[in-house]
C-alpha cells in the first residue's frame, strides 16, 4: 500500500484554499503590528507604575475605551463603503441629553429616555445620509457640517450644561457600573455589537455588498446594488450605535453631557478604524483590527494620564497616530507622493 505525498513544487501549485494558514498569517500583518505596539505599550506603562496593570486599571482602560470602540466599529463600516462620518461625537452629545431629559421629564423612566434617544439617533443618521445622497454633498462635508449643527443642537436642548440625574435610577446605574461574569455591562455591550457587525461583514450578502460598493461603486451599480439604500442604511446604523453611546455616557456620568464627554470622539474612532486597516479609499477593513486599535489607544491615553503627562499630549499622539497609520497605507499601496512622478 502506497501513500499519497506531495512535492514542494505542487503545493506551491495548490489553490489558496488548499493551503494551511499559520495563526500568524491569519491574523494578518496588519493586526500583528498592532498586537506588538499593544504588548510594548502595556510593558512600558507596567514598568512605569505597578498599578498601571491591575485588573481594576485594566476594568478603567476597558470601560474608558467602550464609548470610543462603539463609535469605531461603525465608522469602519461606513468607511469600508467609501464615506465618513465626522459627526459621530456630536451625535453621542445629543443623544446623551435627550436620554437624561426624556427620563427626567417622563417621571423617571429609563426605557422611554433611551428609546427616545435612539429614535434621535435614527432620526439624525437618515439626514445624514439623505444630504449625502440625495444632495450628492461629499460625506467629509457633509457630516462636518452635522458636526457643528448636532454639538449645536445639543447645547440649545440642554442650555449649555449637564441635564438630568439618572444615578438613583438602577437600570442606568446598571449599564454604567455594573457587570455580568466579572466584566463591566459596558464592556458586555461592545463585544455584542463587535460581534454583531463583524458576522454582518464577513458572512453576509450585505457585508459582500458593503466591501464591493468601497471597492468599486460603479462595479457595484452594475451588478445590481442599490448603493443609495446601503449608504442611507449604513448612516442610520451610526446614529443608532452613537445613540447607545450617548446612553452609556450618561449611565457612566449620570446625567445628559452635551459636550463633555462626547467632544473629540469622531477623531478618535476615525484614527482607531485607520490604525486597524481601514483604507480611506474604501473597500477594506474589519472589526477585529479596528477593536485592537482601540485597546492601543486606550493603553496610551490610561498609561499618560497615570504618568501624570498632560492630556494636550494625548491629543498630539492621536494625531501623529493617524497621520502614521495613513502614512503606511499609502506606501503598502503603491501611492505616489502627491506632485511627484512614480
Amino acid at each position: 500500500m502506497t501513500t499519497a505525498t506531495t512535492s514542494p513544487a505542487e503545493a506551491e501549485k495548490a489553490p489558496p484554499a488548499a493551503r494551511k494558514r499559520s495563526p500568524l498569517a491569519a491574523l494578518g500583518g496588519q493586526n500583528l503590528s498592532l498586537i506588538g505596539a499593544l504588548v510594548i505599550v502595556l510593558g512600558l506603562f507596567g514598568a512605569l507604575n505597578e498599578n498601571y496593570l491591575s485588573l481594576s486599571n485594566l476594568q478603567v482602560i476597558a470601560e474608558a475605551a467602550t464609548i470610543t470602540g462603539l463609535l469605531a466599529i461603525v465608522q469602519t463600516v461606513v468607511i469600508i463603503c467609501g464615506g465618513l462620518d465626522i459627526s459621530v461625537g456630536s451625535q453621542v452629545g445629543v443623544a446623551s441629553v435627550v436620554s437624561a431629559m426624556v427620563f427626567t421629564s417622563t417621571g423617571s423612566s429609563a426605557f422611554v429616555g433611551m428609546l427616545a434617544a435612539v429614535g434621535v439617533g435614527v432620526l439624525v443618521g437618515v439626514l445624514n445620509g439623505l444630504v449625502i445622497v440625495y444632495g450628492r454633498v461629499n460625506p467629509t462635508i457633509a457630516t462636518l457640517a452635522g458636526l457643528a449643527a448636532y454639538k449645536g443642537l445639543a447645547q440649545l436642548l440642554s442650555d449649555g450644561r449637564a441635564q438630568g440625574y439618572v444615578l438613583n435610577d438602577p437600570v442606568f446605574v446598571f449599564l454604567g457600573r455594573g457587570k455580568i461574569a466579572g466584566l463591566p455591562v459596558m464592556v458586555w455591550i461592545l463585544i455584542v455589537v463587535a460581534i454583531a457587525v463583524h458576522v454582518m461583514l464577513k458572512y453576509t450578502d450585505i457585508g459582500r455588498n458593503l466591501y464591493a460598493i468601497g471597492g468599486n461603486d460603479t462595479a457595484a451599480r452594475l451588478a445590481g446594488i442599490n448603493i443609495n439604500k446601503y449608504l442611507v442604511a449604513v448612516y442610520a446604523l451610526i446614529g443608532v450605535v452613537a445613540a447607545v453611546a450617548g446612553i452609556l455616557l450618561t449611565a457612566r456620568t449620570g446625567s445628559g453631557q452635551p459636550v463633555s464627554g462626547s467632544e473629540g470622539l469622531e477623531l478618535k474612532a476615525i484614527t482607531a478604524a485607520a490604525l486597524g486597516g481601514c483604507a480611506l479609499k474604501g473597500g477594506k477593513g474589519g472589526v477585529g483590527g479596528t477593536l485592537l486599535a482601540v485597546a492601543l489607544l486606550g493603553a496610551l491615553e490610561n498609561g499618560l494620564t497615570v504618568e501624570g503627562i498632560n492630556t494636550f499630549w494625548q491629543n498630539v499622539a492621536q494625531g501623529a497616530l493617524l497621520v502614521a497609520a495613513v502614512v503606511i497605507q499609502q506606501r503598502r499601496n503603491g501611492e505616489r507622493a502627491v506632485g511627484l512622478p512614480h
